[in-house]
């Protein structure tokens, strides 16, 4: 499992430094403008005909299949900036994290959900219908890369609910490039397309956070 501190970091680290600080070469991922990497979403349009929730098995048992804990609990404890302690069935008590859509810190593990950074319900709209059930299971829990599942409070993510950048934004304004930035970037990632209205919003953050990164790399 990724180090407890470091998978709740990077993501905070993509999203302030600036594009110069990513050399190309020593990184797998590509790093790219956020105003380029809007451009780079294929265009498509949003279809939720089929749709259920239960066509993305999740929580799974996660990285690790022997440490007894979920994806969600997983995620849970790599973002934690103070670790919890974890008991029996991967119980964890106390710790201390930081959501960052409205800049709450949170010292128990039952006062967040994880976020699908793209839902679920917008992931089939753009393209995982045609998926396999393997495929929306990986997608489900993609621990592959930092901004995919995100630690948050439940009441921004109940908030957040199905929504894209065009229908809402996360509460602490100051978080919107990184947001921007993890969802075109998880897009990208999944090759899943963009509405009008979501292109439309996310070109004019792109215009609004010149400096920002987009780090990505193609789902296996």
């Amino acid at each position: 499992m990724i180090p407890t501190v470091l998978r709740g970091l990077a993501a905070a680290v993509l999203a302030v430094l600036p594009l110069a600080a990513f050399p190309a070469a020593a990184h797998a991922a590509e790093v790219l403008p956020l105003s380029e990497a809007v451009t780079r979403l294929p265009a498509g349009t949003e279809s939720r005909e089929g749709y259920s929730r239960d066509s993305f098995r999740h929580w799974n048992t996660g990285l690790d299949p022997a440490d007894g804990c979920t994806t969600r609990a997983e995620v849970l404890l790599d973002e934690a900036i103070e670790p919890p302690v974890v008991g029996a069935g991967c119980r964890l008590t106390g710790g201390r994290w930081f959501s960052y859509y409205d800049a709450v810190w949170v010292t128990s593990a039952s006062g967040l959900d994880i976020d699908h950074m793209v839902p679920l319900a917008e992931a089939w709209d753009s393209g995982a219908s045609a998926w396999s059930a393997q495929r929306r299971e990986a997608y489900a829990n993609d621990q592959g890369v930092p901004q995919s599942l995100v630690a948050v409070t439940a009441r921004s993510n109940r908030s957040k609910a199905d929504q894209d950048p065009a229908q809402w934004l996360p509460p602490a304004a100051d978080a919107h490039c990184r947001y921007a930035a993890e969802w075109t970037g998880t897009k990208l990632r999944w090759a899943l397309t963009a509405d009008t209205a979501e292109l439309t919003t996310l070109t004019e953050l792109a215009a609004a956070c010149p400096d920002q990164a987009v780090s990505y790399e193609p789902a296996p």
